[in-house]
């Protein structure tokens, strides 16, 4: 009897152990047949090698990698040149709709860099700011007042004397014609006088209307120059605080290269608009003295409109020169306007070779290529204003990219999102993909 109770836990032991066992078993089955059901992953090891008899058959590149690289940069490229150029259409359409306020701000800038230094030196000599800027607006205003009111005194003065004097040219440059090797008959001298005289009695009413939009352009120029004023006192009172809300308008990583643009830009558009009120007065004082010397009527007139045509680079020059000539031949004959063609060749000549390199020197010197179409451009967009603001416009806009490119290599920007797209570094010219089984290079 007490051997049975042993017996029977040894029994139930190794029952127990049986079944660990079999459960044990039972879990290994399972895990084998999930393992055949569960597919081995592909790898290029685990594909057999095609047949020897089997043509090759190169695996597709990615589309991205298949185009060619000049074409991915010139799509990358492409689009941002079309945003640009939208925007650029936008801009030019905002600006032709204020296109007054524009070139009366512009002007604006112009007296303002021409004014400014006399502002700065009156404050060193401990006027206020306030009062530093008020004398300089009114000298400015005041002589530019009594210039415009110069020339208009001097041509009504000289109007009637001026008709008869041209009336004596015409009919002495009638007598030139007549006797000159160019065969020129009466006869086709009247018709031309005829013609004249026809197209502007048939164009009364075209004449009448420019008259009419002649006002209306008066209007105009009247409140741009109300406009400018303001906008110059403004400026010259207040110009560093404008231009530190302007920077505010600048997003924060490019702040730093605007601000440091930004003095650099004024710096050129003040010696550009000072070296050519210098380079313009000389010319004036040159040229006015030649044709008053040659006994040309208006020559004061002619001198201050030569000064004024002389802010408009290269057309400037030929259009004031060649008033000056046609003036002398209609009242003083051939042989003055020829003199007077040679004055204004050997000064216009001094001023391109001697002046403008001295004066003006090489921080505001513009190609001349570039002079003529922002010339061209100017004058098509906004007429005689777009003409006189296109170079300076062109020489700040040389001068800040040239800063802004310096700054970009001399303080690149690090944290600035990298390149993505279909230009990105990954996706760079590769070798091409190689077949599986093939012998890579």
């Amino acid at each position: 009897m007490s051997r049975t109770p042993g017996w029977l836990s040894r029994l139930g032991a190794g029952i127990t152990r049986a079944g660990a066992r079999w459960e044990e078993r039972r879990a290994q089955a399972v895990a084998a047949s999930d393992d055949e059901l569960t597919p081995d992953p592909v790898t290029p090891e685990s594909i057999p090698p095609p047949p020897a008899y089997a043509p090759a058959v190169a695996a597709k590149p990615d589309p991205v990698a298949a185009i060619p690289w000049g074409m991915r940069v010139a799509a990358e490229a492409g689009w941002r040149l079309l945003v640009l150029a939208g925007t650029l259409w936008v801009l030019m359409k905002v600006i032709g709709a204020i296109q007054l306020v524009v070139l009366a701000f512009v002007a604006a800038l112009l007296i303002t860099a021409l004014l400014q230094p006399t502002v700065a030196r009156l404050r060193g000599y401990g006027l206020p700011r306030g009062l530093a800027t008020a004398v300089t607006a009114i000298l400015g205003f005041v002589i530019m007042g009594l210039v415009g009111w110069f020339v208009v005194w001097q041509v009504t003065d000289n109007l009637d004397s001026l008709a008869d004097r041209v009336k004596d040219g015409i009919e002495e440059l009638k007598r030139w014609l007549l006797d000159s090797p160019f065969h020129v008959t009466e006869q086709q001298i009247n018709d031309v006088a005829q013609n004249l005289s026809d197209t502007i009695g048939t164009n009364t009413q075209e004449i009448t209307s420019a008259g009419l939009q002649g006002v209306t352009v008066m209007v105009e120029i009247l409140t741009g120059m109300l406009l400018a004023m303001f906008s110059t006192l403004f400026l010259l009172y207040d110009g560093k605080r404008i231009w530190g809300w302007t920077l505010r308008l600048v997003p924060a990583q490019a702040r730093p290269g605007v601000a440091g643009a930004g003095p650099r830009a004024w710096r050129t558009l003040t010696a550009y608009v000072r070296g050519t009120v210098v380079v313009a007065l000389i010319d004036a004082i040159f040229i006015g003295l030649g044709i008053y010397f040659l006994d040309v009527p208006l020559a004061v007139p002619l001198a201050v409109f030569i000064f004024l045509f002389s802010f408009i680079p290269l057309v400037g020059a030929v259009v004031s020169g060649a008033l000056a000539v046609v003036v002398a031949l209609v009242t003083q004959g051939v042989f003055t306007a020829l003199m007077v063609l040679l004055v204004v060749l050997a000064v216009q000549q001094i001023e391109g070779h001697v002046l403008q390199p001295f004066i003006l020197g090489r921080a505001v010197r513009v190609h001349p290529l570039a002079v003529v179409l922002a010339v061209a451009a100017g004058g098509l967009t906004a007429g005689i204003g777009g003409a006189v603001v296109a170079v300076p416009l062109v020489a700040v806009t040389n001068t800040v990219v040239a800063y802004l490119r310096a700054y970009g290599q001399a303080y690149p920007v690090h944290h600035g999102p990298g390149p993505h797209g279909a230009t990105a570094v990954e996706v760079a010219p590769t070798q091409p993909p190689v077949p599986p089984g093939a012998d890579k290079p």
